[in-house]
């Protein structure tokens, strides 16, 4: 009985050169003819040509055929990728979720490679990736400071494991950072106060303000005004544009979602990144959720600024003498009635030091 033939797997290059070899072998064919229709130097055809003579049309298949590359991916650790992707992190596009691998549980791997591995077994990102549509955009002011955008956005950040929430916020134009932002139960004024005493404390007073026509931010032109403004020629602020007078920063008003592009893009992208990190926490309250925003915050700022092109920083310090308490504060005016009575909401009686002493008109 014969011994069983080894079977050789040639590609089709190779099977070219199997071809052009066995010319050679026959007489049709020179050296130099071959060299030139294989692409290959001379020296290189005669190298191939003795291997072949010798060991046959195995010398012809790449010498690596079969063997598993030294820098292929553990087994083991693609497993672990993948229930790591359809378990702890799932819902997280292909880049966060390569990001949080290297962060979390020390597995570097390249976007790439993690890409691969999710379309192997079938598991595909959840955010596809859409061309950007041409529209052209308005330069970034040049230095960090000089403008900030501030918004809110209402969505269920939650998914469903508590209430709806507003995440108010704000970026800088200039590099994408964003100095703050914190979640409220819904959009008011309060939210916005806390948001630029947090800016204020921690960056200095920015040199102005890109926000929306919202009646947080300016008086409603339907809205019927008083006396006092007519005799005036100017609407009263509003709480929170008293605040941005005091502290001189100039306001600006879109009236446009595509004005305000950029916030509206952060938005966009915290809808994919943070909602997969709250979900990770499993966050249900908003003190449990601002927790988690505010460790978020740092690394999305790390991940996604830019530099300003201009060096140094717009913010400028508050004047000396600063209360924050006095500018951070909600003012009303209300008439001291002949009883030294005051009412806001409720009756508060004012004390005086005489019997017959009132504060009243």
């Amino acid at each position: 009985m014969s011994p069983m033939k080894e079977r050789v797997t040639l590609n089709r290059k190779e099977q070219r050169r199997l071809v052009v070899l066995n010319q050679v072998e026959i007489g049709k064919m020179i050296g130099k003819e071959a060299a030139e229709v294989l692409d290959l130097s001379l020296r290189h055809v005669r190298r191939i040509l003795a291997a072949y003579r010798k060991e046959g049309a195995a010398a012809l298949a790449h010498g690596n055929r079969g063997r598993k590359p030294h820098h292929a991916l553990d087994e083991s650790l693609r497993r672990q990728v993948l229930e790591l992707a359809r378990s702890t992190y799932a819902g997280c596009n292909n880049q966060h979720f390569t990001e949080l691998l290297a962060e979390r549980e020390g597995i570097n791997l390249s976007r790439s490679t993690v890409r691969r591995i999710l379309l192997g077994a079938g598991v595909r990102s959840p955010r596809k990736r859409r061309p950007p549509k041409h529209r052209s955009r308005r330069e970034r002011y040049p230095k960090e400071g000089m403008l900030l955008q501030i918004d809110g956005s209402r969505d269920d950040w939650l998914e469903g494991r508590g209430p709806y929430l507003t995440l108010t916020g704000a970026v800088d134009d200039a590099t994408g950072k964003v100095p703050y932002a914190l979640f409220r139960d819904q959009e008011d004024a309060q939210g916005y106060a806390l948001l630029l005493h947090h800016i204020v404390e921690s960056h200095g007073i920015p040199e102005a303000l890109y926000h929306d026509a919202h009646g947080i931010f300016e008086r409603s032109k339907r809205e019927p005004e008083s006396l006092e403004e007519q005799l005036s020629g100017r609407r009263e602020p509003t709480q929170f544009s008293r605040m941005m007078e005091e502290l001189g920063i100039i306001s600006i008003t879109s009236r446009s979602p595509q004005a305000k592009g950029r916030i509206e893009r952060l938005w966009g992208t915290f809808q994919d990144r943070l909602v997969s990190e709250l979900r990770i926490a499993r966050t249900s309250t908003v003190e449990e959720t601002n927790s988690v925003l505010w460790d978020f915050l740092p690394r999305f700022s790390r991940r996604f600024a830019v530099p300003a092109k201009e060096p140094g920083s717009a913010y400028h310090k508050p004047p000396e003498g600063f209360n924050p308490d006095e500018v951070f504060c909600f003012n009303y005016q209300r008439t001291v009635g002949p009883d030294n009575v005051v009412r806001f909401g409720e009756q508060y009686r004012i004390k005086t030091t005489g019997a017959h002493c009132s504060c009243g008109r």
